[in-house]
């Protein structure tokens, strides 16, 4: 197997070339909506110039321009790559995972009753109104994708490596019954949380 992808492609569009335009004017959400500075020439001038900018024919250029950069994939497949497909994958989803939960910035909703009792949303201190309406999350809400990884990242790592030896070893059957229950429960929650794998 031989996998070459390549990184995104930068959009560029109305507002990054704004950006290039006024490259003094912090537009980029860096600075609190009530700093002075919004109420200054250049930095009103900035913002109108985007959005002046974004309903002309500059958008549909730029949008052309990205269509013809593709990101570049290249991916080959062996017959051996397949004999334990199950195998193989793991063994590059398992980095990936782990890569994931380093460097993630947010987590999508996981239902309660994929976790333990302790970390559920009703585990957690009530919101109150005012929270709910700004769409605050509970205290657990990232600790339950935390848990979810966790259990992704075990599941595949127990596929390439025999973790079965001590058990059997051990003549601990109940144990590996567990184990298996748990490396199951990884794999559903792979499944079911499949589009919810991003940064």
């Amino acid at each position: 197997m031989k996998v070459k992808i390549g990184p995104y492609k930068n959009w560029i569009g109305p507002y990054q070339i704004t950006d290039m335009i006024f490259f003094w004017v912090n537009r980029k959400g860096l600075i609190p909506d009530d700093d002075p500075r919004w109420n200054r020439w250049d930095y009103k001038a900035a913002d109108k110039f985007a959005d002046w900018l974004a309903d002309t024919w500059v958008f549909d250029l730029c949008e052309w321009i990205h269509s013809k950069r593709p990101r570049k994939v290249r991916i080959h497949i062996d017959e051996y790559d397949t004999w334990s497909m199950d195998h193989t994958l793991s063994m590059i989803i398992h980095p990936m995972l782990v890569q994931l939960k380093e460097t993630k910035h947010g987590s999508p909703f996981v239902d309660d009753e994929d976790v333990p009792e302790h970390l559920r949303s009703t585990a957690a201190p009530e919101l109150t109104q005012e929270q709910k309406d700004c769409g605050t999350t509970d205290d657990n809400f990232h600790k339950r994708w935390e848990w979810v990884l966790d259990e992704m990242i075990f599941a595949h790592h127990c596929q390439f490596n025999d973790w079965e030896d001590e058990y059997y070893e051990r003549k601990d059957y109940d144990g590996m019954k567990e184990i298996e229950k748990r490396i199951a429960n990884g794999y559903r929650l792979f499944g079911k949380y499949y589009q919810g794998l991003w940064d």
